[in-house]
């Protein structure tokens, strides 16, 4: 059992995708004394850091020893300096600039968008990428300490009593551990608690705003403790709160670039490395259920499920534990009978499509164990081999808000499939936590059982020294955030889709440039102008929404400061069931539509203009909208689902 000194927190990294200097990828990190600022946890430390569920399920995994070296993915080793930001320049779409900044007129939309700490990024990148090609291109200059190390001297008394100089080695110092991680035995936020949580202004803003308070002002900022999270709040501004779901992919691939260079800006601003690794290539089969890319397991199951998100099997398991297991003592930590489970797994290869497996029939325990099994065998990690690090990373970050602004523009760099997964069992995850009471589970057993299984690399199988007790924070605490603000998390920040409108605004500008000539466009700039001068006298008095289903003419909306989304949807109801009132006489604020519709069973969408299209938020206000995307039109949709 790991001691330490009074005021002391021991903290380790669970995943460093860095060389390892031992057989253990558990890297010990720096001690760090609490904040004196801080208040006393009111919870002991067995009982809020119990790490004994992540240790078991670390050893069960051991013993399985499912990873089989024919299968394994190429090693998910760090990029090198350089290559870290020709990828960069590549996934941001930016890589043309290398030649020069502002070179080429297609990336002057993009860069047209960003703030001047993402600019300040950008050009970090570009400097880094240009030094390491100059060096690459003439033979490297050795250093006097690379034959004989550092040494430092102290003065020593020789046998024949001269005065000398003795000269001691230095080993080189781990660069990963350099960084200091959170204290996490921070102040008890009292019950209830509810922080705001802003989207407007973008994260990196927001932190050197932070950091020129904190050095007017020193004092820090304390992490949170698990005895009690706080509760973040995102305020509704006047357009709507957007989800991941709302927008187009067209808009949505948009997003991700902007949100890695925000993600990189923020750890700019921190002080942090945005740390990346190589993706492995996959050389097993891409048939079957377990084992198989994401991709694959969707392009087989889109043959019976066109319209499926989330791989078929996992949606049958989760159904399956939500039915029969969530009222289950201990299920996700009690494993079930491997015998049971290894049965399992070769009856649903042979016949899942065919509906040969009865559920009723599955204990519960070995469906959890087999949900964890299929996350393991995934031949990428859930959270991709690039970004993983990063993930893992989280914790080193001291702000508890900051942690959460990085996850969160982690989780929008994820592909799709693996975003929509994740969503999915996170959502499970959250409903285990709710039955508490039942399963004896609470959300930080939860996050400690489930971690090994997303962030210990299924190309490093760990190899942990026996009986080894020390509390591993760096995972459990990224799961547990991670299913707490879940919803925050699958949230678009405004911020970013305003980029994207402007991005579009510019895309569409340089199109009419092409297509029309200097002086067309040059004209209808002019107007533009002339509109956007005098847009309160321009913007009509009535909206006009189209109707998709059923079959009719256009909905004239009343469009004044006051006009949300709602009242296009609550016009619509009237026009369908003209004269239909509640039983007691009164709104029913819950449901748009009486009779037999369901309340959201219609929904309005925002197309065109500066956005391919976005599911509006019922409390947003039309007025507001019109003037962010005037040339677009409002169409009233039946919902996908």
């Amino acid at each position: 059992t790991a001691r330490t000194e009074p005021g002391l927190t021991p903290s380790f990294h669970l995943y460093s995708p860095g060389p390892s200097t031992g057989p253990t990828h558990l890297q010990q990190r720096p001690l760090k004394s609490r904040p004196a600022d801080c208040a006393p946890s009111r919870l002991s430390w067995a009982e809020s850091l119990s790490m004994d569920g992540f240790w078991l399920e670390v050893e069960r995994i051991q013993q399985k020893g499912e990873v089989k070296e024919e299968d394994r993915v190429g090693s998910g080793s760090q990029l090198l300096e350089g290559d870290t930001e020709s990828q960069w320049l590549r996934d941001t779409g930016l890589s043309g600039l290398v030649g020069g900044l502002g070179s080429d007129d297609n990336h002057q939309g993009l860069l047209s968008t960003l703030t001047a700490t993402q600019v300040a990024a950008v050009c970090r990148r570009l400097d880094t990428y240009a030094r390491s090609a100059r060096r690459r291109h003439k033979p490297p200059i050795r250093d006097v300490r690379d034959i004989f190390g550092v040494f430092t001297s102290r003065e020593v008394v020789s046998e024949n009593g001269a005065l000398g100089m003795k000269w001691t080695q230095i080993n080189p110092v781990d660069s990963a551990s350099s960084v200091g991680s959170a204290d996490l035995r921070g102040p008890q936020e009292p019950a209830g608690t509810e922080e705001v949580f802003s989207m407007d202004s973008a994260y990196s803003d927001q932190a050197a705003m932070l950091l020129q308070r904190a050095r007017s002002s020193p004092g820090g900022t304390c992490a949170w403790d698990k005895g009690s999270l706080p509760r973040f709040r995102i305020p509704k501004g006047r357009l709507g709160v957007t989800r991941i779901g709302d927008l187009s992919s067209r808009d949505m691939k948009k997003i991700t670039p902007l949100a890695l260079i925000e993600l990189t800006a923020l750890y700019d601003i921190l002080g942090l490395d945005l740390k990346r690794s190589k993706a492995g290539k996959w050389k097993g089969s891409d048939s079957g259920l377990f084992g198989v890319p994401l991709h694959s397991l969707l392009e087989a199951d889109h043959r019976v499920l066109p319209s499926a998100q989330v791989p078929l099997l996992l949606q049958a398991l989760l159904s399956c534990l939500e039915k029969r297991g969530l009222d289950t003592e201990g299920i996700l930590r009690v494993p079930g009978s491997q015998a049971r489970v290894k049965g399992l797994e070769q009856k649903l290869e042979r016949g899942f499509y065919a509906g040969l497996v009865s559920w009723d029939k599955v204990h519960p325990n070995d469906a959890s164990d087999l949900l964890k099994r299929f996350l393991r065998k995934l031949p990428a990690p859930l959270l991709t081999a690039e970004y993983l690090p990063a993930f893992a990373a989280v914790p080193n970050i001291p702000d508890l808000k900051q942690r959460l602004q990085a996850l969160h523009l982690l989780v929008l760099l994820l592909p799709e499939p693996n975003r929509n997964t994740l969503k999915a069992l996170l959502e499970f995850l959250r409903k285990v936590a709710a039955q508490e009471q039942h399963n004896k589970m609470t959300l930080w057993n939860v996050s400690t059982v489930m971690a090994p299984n997303l962030f210990l690399p299924r190309e490093r199988p760990p190899k942990l020294p026996k009986g080894e007790k020390q509390l591993v924070e760096g995972a459990a605490e990224v799961m547990c955030m991670m299913v707490q603000y879940q919803d925050l998390l699958w949230t678009v920040a405004s911020f970013l889709v305003a980029q994207v409108r402007k991005l579009n605004d510019s895309n569409g500008r340089r199109s009419q440039l092409c297509d029309g000539g200097l002086k067309t466009w040059l004209r209808r700039t002019h107007v533009d102008r002339d509109k956007a001068g005098d847009r309160l006298e321009a913007t009509p008095k009535v909206a006009k929404v189209q109707v998709t289903w059923p079959s009719m003419d256009l909905l004239q909306v009343p469009l004044n400061p006051s006009t949300r989304v709602t009242h296009i949807l609550k016009l619509f109801a009237e026009r369908l069931n003209p004269g239909s009132q509640p039983e007691d006489g009164r709104e029913d604020p819950g449901s748009i539509l009486s009779g037999t519709a369901k309340p959201a069973t219609f929904l309005v969408y925002e197309v065109g203009g500066n956005i391919g299209e976005h599911r509006l938020d019922p409390d947003a206000y039309l007025l507001d909208l019109y003037r962010a995307n005037p040339h677009g039109d409002w169409v009233i949709r039946q919902s996908p689902t």
